[in-house]
């Protein structure tokens, strides 16, 4: 009997969980429209904190037999977000943004795992599959309800360095079945999966916040 590739173990095993992180307040509010481009920066905010803490890690472990094939500079996120800030809140951003609670340990976490390759790719299959599968639904969305297009504001979903997305999501998933952990380390990195899209699902439910005060559009 053969067993399942890692990539389709994986996604079976987290996907109750990627279902729970697309619910919630803020961003059911945001995709109808609800929101104002500030509150939508609350989000843009959080998210620049996370991946300057996983685009620093993917540096230090760039090297590694484990973590090294899922470096790929083209996804880095930070010029992108530092792009998107400063189209939402204007050239005074980083004064502007403060990481919350959730994302602050979502961020020491992800730091963690410059000591562990297998953490990394957890985190790293975590953010990056969604932002290229549903967080493409997400930027067509926020194009029309802003009017951001290319040059700041919904950038952080563009990936068009990396070409097709589909065929380099199939190369990940390739990856991923290809990782030289044996079977106690691929559940591991299953288990920090789920942690992963926990953490991010407290980001979003802390961002409810935002709804609570925006006023009504």
């Amino acid at each position: 009997m053969s067993e399942a590739p890692f990539s389709e173990a994986l996604r079976s095993a987290t996907w109750s969980d990627h279902s729970s992180a697309e619910d919630g307040a803020y961003l059911t509010a945001l995709m109808a429209g609800r929101l104002g481009p500030e509150a939508y920066g609350e989000l843009v905010a959080q998210h620049y904190f996370a991946y300057v803490a996983l685009d620093g890690v993917s540096r230090a472990l760039a090297g590694d037999p484990v973590a090294g094939p899922f470096v790929v500079p083209e996804l880095y996120r930070e010029e992108a977000l530092v792009r998107d800030l400063e189209t939402i809140y204007g050239p005074g951003w980083a004064d502007r943004i403060e990481p919350s609670a959730p994302t602050r340990a979502l961020v020491a976490r992800i730091e963690r795992t410059a000591g562990w390759p297998g953490g990394y790719v957890a985190h790293h299959y975590t953010r990056y599959m969604g932002d290229l599968s549903g967080g493409q639904f997400i930027r067509m969305e926020l194009e029309k309800i802003y009017g951001y297009g290319p040059g700041g504001g919904v950038d952080f979903y563009r990936f068009d360095r990396i070409g097709s997305l589909p065929r380099f999501k199939n190369a990940y998933r390739a990856r991923l079945d290809a990782l030289p952990v044996d079977e106690a380390e691929k559940q591991r990195i299953i288990r920090e999966t789920k942690l992963a899209y926990r953490l991010n699902t407290e980001v979003l439910a802390d961002l409810g916040r935002v709804v609570r005060t925006e006023p009504a559009a």
